[in-house]
């Protein structure tokens, strides 16, 4: 980490009532009673000033605080200037800064250098870039649960535990058996076993965890011209996708997100699914249907009234039947299917409260469960693998076991980021934005 005081904007870009920009560096106190024009500015303390440039001219009225190291956000001198928001304004004041040797922060600097002076860890950081997309509140309640160090504790507690339990396998093959706790091998393999099934059950979940942070998938599927797009519509409120009578009207997938309970949703009308078509568009658009439905973790499955004669009541658990159209239909035969008219309304309460029923049932008991990303369950299924290879070892090869624990504890360090690798540190920091 270079010693380079940098700077950034912190809130949005573009025209707003109020901007946050944000300096970290060492040693601010001089530029801090040089801006607020008095000696020894007090800590925290918010301070109304005309802030000047180098030539003494007004750049703007500005409120001015500053946090002296280690109590700030980087763990370094923090000053956060509080100006208007006009982009001419924001554009001076980087050029003030600019002049006096400072420097246009990288995106997620401010966060590694939090990370360096063990203000944060990389779980810690994982939370703060989910916190910053979070579109609803639970996508928000998540976040900052593990921004604020639920998932670091689970991390801490697995590491320590790995390493206790590899110093106690190397052990057994060092002292005499007098020397060590009265069943030590079994109990050794006794504590592998338990993080393994804490490890794999956290696994498990990655599905709702994923679903969580970055959207339920929700898939329309059926034939052509069951009504999918009036649905969709229905369902979203607006008119999204192109409505007609001519099959096949739909070629591509048409996306487009809703919040249903908190909930983010990716909710996808698909291309019309039939098993003859030489309509070369139509068959790509069938191809991407198929991808949708692999995945989907729910799928709405809609048939209309001219199929549901022929229709066979069978679904799986991630799909929900829905017969469309109902408006022309005098009788409701299929009672695990869902009759609605996209047209009317009717039933569309019904189909809403048996999604909800869906998302609920896959987060059921996440609001303490890991928020697993991409790179952590890579590194969770590498300490998984590890503890499995160490259960699996016969006979009293506990050097071996010990290796294999070793391995798993150097994984989850790697996700706290007390065991670090650059290609690692940096995709983890570039997914924040420059103020952070």
């Amino acid at each position: 980490m270079n010693n380079d005081t940098i700077f950034a904007l912190s809130s949005g870009h573009g025209k707003s009532g109020v901007a946050v920009i944000r300096i970290s560096g060492t040693n601010l106190s001089d530029f801090m009673e040089h801006i607020v024009g008095r000696f020894g500015p007090t800590p925290r303390h918010a301070y109304f000033v005309n802030l000047t440039d180098n030539a003494g001219e007004i750049i703007d009225q500005c409120i001015v605080t500053y946090f002296a190291a280690p109590h700030s956000f980087t763990g370094e001198d923090v000053i956060e200037i509080a100006s208007h928001g006009a982009p001419a304004v924001i554009e001076k004041i980087f050029e003030f800064l600019s002049s006096n040797n400072m420097r246009m922060a990288t995106p997620g600097e401010f966060s590694r250098r939090a990370f360096y002076n063990n203000k944060m860890d990389l779980a810690d950081i994982d939370g703060l870039a989910a916190l910053l997309d979070a579109q609803t509140d639970v996508q928000r309640k998540s976040a900052l649960s593990s921004m604020m160090g639920r998932d670091s504790k689970i991390y801490d507690a697995w590491r320590s535990q790995m390493i206790e339990i590899a110093a106690y396998s190397a052990a057994i093959l060092d002292y005499d058996a007098d020397d060590l706790p009265k069943n030590i091998g079994k109990t050794v393999r006794e504590k592998i076993k338990k993080l393994y099934g804490e490890i794999d059950n956290a696994l498990s979940r990655y599905a709702a965890a994923r679903a969580v942070r970055g959207g339920f998938n929700i898939a329309l599927v059926g034939e052509p011209n069951v009504g999918k797009s009036s649905l969709f519509n229905a369902i979203l409120g607006s008119n999204r996708a192109i409505v007609s009578d001519i099959p096949g009207t739909t070629r591509d997938v048409v996306s487009a997100t809703i919040d249903i309970d908190g909930y983010l949703v990716n909710l996808s009308d698909t291309a019309g699914l039939r098993d003859n078509t030489d309509d070369k568009i139509e068959k790509i658009g069938i191809e991407r249907t198929e991808n949708e439905i692999k995945n989907a973790d729910l799928v709405l499955r809609i048939v209309s009234t001219e199929q549901s004669s022929n229709f066979k009541n069978q679904s799986s658990d991630n799909e929900i039947i829905i017969i469309n159209k109902s408006d022309l239909l005098k009788t409701k035969k299929f009672k695990d299917a869902i009759y609605v008219s996209a047209k009317t309304g009717d039933g569309m309460n019904d189909l809403m409260n048996e999604i909800r029923t869906h998302l609920h049932k896959l987060t059921d008991g996440m609001e303490n469960a890991l928020a697993i990303n991409a790179r952590t369950k890579t590194l969770l299924e590498n300490a998984h693998d590890e503890l499995k290879s160490a259960i699996d070892i016969d006979g009293e090869n506990y050097d071996l076991i010990s290796e294999h624990v070793r391995s798993a504890a150097d994984s989850i360090g790697k996700i706290l980021g007390t065991i670090t690798a650059s290609d690692v540190m940096d995709a983890t920091f570039a997914q924040l934005c420059l103020g952070k």
